[in-house]
C-alpha cells in the first residue's frame, strides 16, 4: 500500500493546474467541444489503466474533471500526483 503524503508534500507536489479538495486533489481540463474533451477522457483512461490506478472522471461539453485519491491508503499519496502528472503531459 502507498504511503498518505503529508499536507505540506501535498503542497509542494501538486502538480500545475491541481487543486486539493479533502482527500482528493482535482482538476477541470477545458476543451474545444465535447469530443476533444471525450479523446483526452479516453486517453487519460488508458494511462490510468496502465497505472493500475483508476480517477474519477465527469466529462461535459468541453470539459473533463478528473478526481484523484489512493482509496486503499484513505487518501492523497505519491500515486495520485504521478498520475496527475502524467494527465497533465497527455494535456499538452
Amino acid at each position: 500500500m502507498s504511503e498518505l503524503l503529508t499536507d505540506e508534500e501535498i503542497t509542494a507536489q501538486l502538480p500545475d493546474g491541481w487543486g486539493r479538495d479533502g482527500d482528493e486533489i482535482a482538476r477541470t481540463f477545458e476543451f474545444d467541444g465535447y469530443l476533444d474533451a471525450v479523446g483526452f477522457a479516453a486517453g487519460a483512461a488508458g494511462v490510468a489503466e496502465e497505472a493500475w490506478h483508476h480517477p474519477e472522471m465527469t466529462i461535459r461539453w468541453g470539459e473533463v474533471t478528473v478526481r484523484l485519491t489512493t482509496h486503499d491508503a484513505g487518501g492523497i499519496t505519491g500515486k495520485d500526483v504521478d498520475l496527475a502528472e502524467r494527465f497533465n503531459d497527455i494535456y499538452g
